[in-house]
């Protein structure tokens, strides 16, 4: 049973969770949301908030998910649910119940409206703060955009972390 922490608690390496160990992002209540896997993002600090960002191609069903609901989890889950991971990562919610297909239990999230998993192990609820649409005329690193290929650049969430539970 996950219980409430402060993210200043939060024990877990942040380069760790987000890019090996990978994260749903989760928009919209139990009857109403989707979910996909993704490895890019951060936590910090901006704005007097504790925060974390995360990124959504807007061709990803997700995307309308986001646009939608004020309020998004992140959610962590062990190795054992890689497999599942994997594939809400590769197949699209219009085309079917892909949470049930990979075995996750749909719960409320610990901020109204939001969801999470019955078998997460972490869990940050946030609500939106601030969007941002990547520009490339920005990147002054060139091989950024060996990333988009089909130039389908992200849309940048910052979200308040509101709680955390571990």
């Amino acid at each position: 049973m996950l219980t409430e922490i402060a993210p200043s608690d939060l024990r877990d390496n942040p380069f760790a969770l987000i890019a090996r160990d990978w994260m749903l992002i989760t928009a919209g209540p139990p009857d109403n949301c989707n979910t996909m896997t993704a490895s890019w993002g951060c936590v910090g600090h901006i704005w007097g908030k504790d925060v974390c960002w995360c990124v959504v191609r807007p061709v990803r069903y997700t995307f309308e998910f986001m646009e939608r609901n004020d309020a998004f989890t992140l959610s962590w889950f062990g190795d054992e649910r890689r497999e599942a991971l994997n594939l809400l990562g590769t197949r699209s919610g219009r085309d079917g119940d892909k949470i049930t297909e990979a075995g996750l239990t749909r719960i409320p999230g610990p901020v109204e409206g939001t969801t999470t998993f019955a078998e997460a192990r972490l869990v940050i609820a946030c609500r939106k703060l601030y969007w941002h649409d990547l520009d490339p005329s920005h990147f002054l690193d060139p091989s950024i955009e060996a990333h988009y290929p089909s130039k389908d650049y992200h849309r940048m969430y910052f979200g308040e972390i509101l709680r955390a539970l571990g």
